[in-house]
């Protein structure tokens, strides 16, 4: 009896190539009450989380995967369910010292990102730090990118999380692992892939009008990633280097929404608008020209069908979005922005996994990317509106933290979640020295949008 054949997908290949040299790991920085998380001596209940973690693994088969990399002829890489998993390997205890602040969590965060995963173990780990004030506990969620997309990371997270503080726990399923393919097994799927290959190249000759159709179809968005005129060069142009520095902004996402609605824009459009406000002030702090100055951002845009629950893989397209610096007033900027946004929206896109079928291919698109001097990427990601909770401890927000690769040495990620709106920023450390003045200019864009930031941005620069 033959077994199924689990495969990475090519855009999840990708992934993992990319990580060799830029780490693709998303991430999230949650803030938790710590009452019924922390017993009567203040020590993390760790064996209570761990069992409400344990108790929902059989939601995210992933978790408790491995990527296996068969021997030529076999075909590409394939998730195998590991042969031990210890949930202890995965959800630990970073104890911070009594009282940390902002900056002192930022910047144990970023030495925790820093890790470099254990190959031989699923690709994702939980850190809980108890130390905060107010005995808050913060939790910091590390995944490879290869296991989900932004979207569907978050809704993962999710799934370790309640609506309801009481809610009782559910004994974990039994679980053992799925024995792999046999090498015969695994030959007859790679034969069976190139021949369904070789039948969709068939189709497409056969009904040449269809093809050229869809061509069409999608060339205005291909080429908006791949071949238009790249970003004007600026002293924001640097390869991404290993060290981050991490800030956090926080605002109401009821002002967020006002904004964009009295521009004709979306909250994306809000966040697109502070990003281009925080690198026209790194120029000018810069002593740079912004007339005439246009930089480009990546945003991901999901192909993913709304349904609920956890979800898994990589199901996005890229929309490149320009950001002219010379905007002088924020109201006119983030209608530019909405109107632009809103014109890239209507194109056909297709997932990039269907750009780059090959090995050869990936190299083509890493090169595609770099070229294009694309100095920034963005996503904002739409969270529940409602306040979650574990183990009966309030998540009490939640801020992104987006993976660099190649020469995007900034990631601004958002999350709209319980009647807020967390931005978290992620920019390499020799690009940015002075992300101060990114933050600056990204608040002042909010105020000069009518949104208020709750707290002054902080900035914690780590290196190794």
């Amino acid at each position: 009896m033959s077994t199924s054949v689990d495969r990475l997908t090519s855009l999840d290949q990708l992934m993992v190539a990319a990580s060799r040299r830029w780490p693709q790991d998303i991430g999230a920085l949650a803030i938790l009450d710590g009452t019924s998380l922390l017993d009567p001596s203040g020590e993390l209940r760790i064996h209570a989380v761990r069992e409400v973690i344990a108790s929902r693994l059989h939601l995210v088969p992933r978790f408790r995967q491995v990527i296996h990399r068969p021997r030529r002829g076999h075909g590409p890489p394939l998730w195998l369910d590991a042969a031990r998993f210890d949930v202890r390997d995965h959800v630990v205890v970073r104890p911070l010292p009594p009282e940390t602040d902002e900056p002192g969590l930022l910047a144990v965060t970023e030495e925790l990102r820093s890790e470099r995963f254990d190959q031989s173990r699923p690709l994702w780990r939980m850190w809980f730090m108890p130390g905060l004030p107010n005995g808050r506990v913060a939790m910091f969620v590390k995944l490879h990118h290869a296991i989900a997309d932004g979207m569907a990371a978050m809704m993962t997270i999710a799934a370790f999380l309640d609506a309801d503080p009481d809610a009782t726990l559910t004994p974990a399923p039994p679980w053992t692992p799925a024995p792999a393919p046999s090498e015969h097994d695994l030959l007859s799927d790679n034969v069976h892939q190139h021949l369904r290959a070789v039948g969709r190249a068939g189709s497409m000759l056969i009904r040449p009008g269809t093809t050229l159709r869809h061509a069409r179809e999608a060339w205005p968005a291909i080429r908006e990633l791949l071949a238009e005129e790249p970003a004007t060069r600026t002293s924001l142009d640097r390869m991404v280097g290993p060290d981050r520095s991490l800030a956090v902004i926080r605002a109401t996402l009821d002002e967020v929404k006002a904004a964009a609605h009295a521009h004709g824009a979306t909250v994306n459009d809000v966040l697109l608008a502070l990003t281009a406000g925080g690198l026209r002030r790194t120029l000018r702090g810069r002593g740079e020209p912004v007339h005439d100055i246009t930089l480009r951002t990546y945003v991901p845009v999901s192909l993913r069908v709304q349904v609920g629950g956890p979800q898994q893989g990589n199901q996005i397209a890229q929309m490149a979005v320009p950001l002219p610096m010379g905007e002088s007033d924020a109201g006119d900027e983030l209608h530019r922005i909405a109107t632009e946004t809103a014109t890239r929206k209507a194109r056909t896109r297709t997932s990039l996994g269907t750009l780059i079928p090959g090995r050869f291919a990936r190299k083509l698109m890493l090169y595609a990317v770099m070229r294009q001097r694309v100095n920034v990427t963005t996503a904002s990601i739409a969270g529940p509106p409602i306040p979650l909770y574990l183990c009966g401890a309030r998540v009490r927000e939640v801020f992104p933290v987006l993976p660099l690769i190649a020469d995007e040495p900034l990631g601004v990620g958002a999350l709209s979640y319980a009647g807020q709106f967390d931005v978290g920023v992620v920019a390499d450390r020799d690009a940015y020295p002075d992300l101060d003045v990114f933050l600056a200019g990204a608040c002042e864009e909010l105020v000069s949008l009518g949104v208020s930031p709750l707290t002054t941005p902080t900035v914690k620069e780590v290196g190794g």
